[in-house]
């Protein structure tokens, strides 16, 4: 395979679902021996433009990020549905849910995705940017987030 779906293969973020970001980001802290970050929310769909398997979603989501240098640790408490994230916390509870990598070319790195294998899940704006979820599950054992900033 000659091809490279993910750019240069810098690994940026590993996210994580859990159910109440709370507890997690004081547990977190506490394992890290960091203050707790700030905790947000992810935007409205008037501006995400949230769209999960191809169908416009209102689900939001509670962020906090951790800086461990290389590499940010998310953490997703869901809000709403229907998402990738509730559907993982539904699934498999508290847990992985992806690896991200930060990518130039949205729309070239998804078709790159599919031809692997990898459809999309769900794709949505930030300030700033925007994002995908494709499906890595059976392959890699993990959702594979494209982050895209401007």
């Amino acid at each position: 395979m000659t091809s490279k779906p993910l750019g240069d293969n810098k690994v940026m973020q590993v996210g994580m679902i859990v159910a109440d970001i709370d507890a997690a980001v004081q547990a977190w802290s506490r394992l890290l021996g960091v203050e707790p970050p700030p905790i947000t929310i992810t935007d409205s769909f008037d501006i995400s433009n949230a769209h999960y398997h191809g169908k416009p979603t209102q689900a939001q989501a509670k962020l906090a990020f951790f800086d461990l240098g290389q590499v940010t640790l998310e953490l997703i408490e869901p809000i709403g549905e229907p998402s990738t994230w509730n559907d993982q916390l539904v699934a498999h509870g508290s847990s992985l849910h992806h690896i991200a990598f930060e990518i130039k070319g949205m729309e070239e790195h998804l078709r790159g995705l599919a031809e692997h294998g990898l459809p999309l899940i769900q794709r949505g704006e930030y300030t700033g940017g925007r994002y995908a979820y494709v499906d890595g599950q059976k392959q890699f054992g993990t959702v594979i987030e494209l982050l895209e900033n401007d």
